[in-house]
């Protein structure tokens, strides 16, 4: 009986001091776009920043850097054209693939 009374006292005083439980409105507002804000950020603006250093790294390859596609071929850049370049993968192998699906080959400067 004395743990009713109890929620009943903690009940009033709250509605005798105003506040809302739930918050108001403008505070969820708030807290939603700070929600937005963090996670750009945090994920989108990273990720923008990556994107353009890729786009940089591929409009500015040249005869001679060696390249990864995204299926896990290593080469080296013999010809470069609009979209497409030309890899050597091996003595007299070469493949034509398109500038979109390749990056920096990181292993060997990984090695040094």
């Amino acid at each position: 009986m004395k743990l009713i009374s109890l929620f009943t006292l903690l009940d009033a005083s709250a509605g005798a001091a105003g506040t809302n439980p739930g918050g108001s409105g403008w505070e969820m507002w708030v807290m939603l776009i700070l929600i937005f804000v963090v996670m750009w950020f945090f994920m989108i603006r990273p990720q923008r920043k990556q994107q353009k250093e890729l786009q940089k790294f591929r409009e500015g390859l040249k005869k001679g850097d060696k390249v990864v596609t995204i299926g896990g071929i290593y080469g080296t850049v013999t010809e470069v054209k609009d979209k497409t370049l030309l890899l050597e993968i091996d003595s007299n192998v070469k493949i034509r693939v398109d500038k979109n699906s390749v990056v920096k080959d990181f292993s060997e400067t990984a090695q040094q």
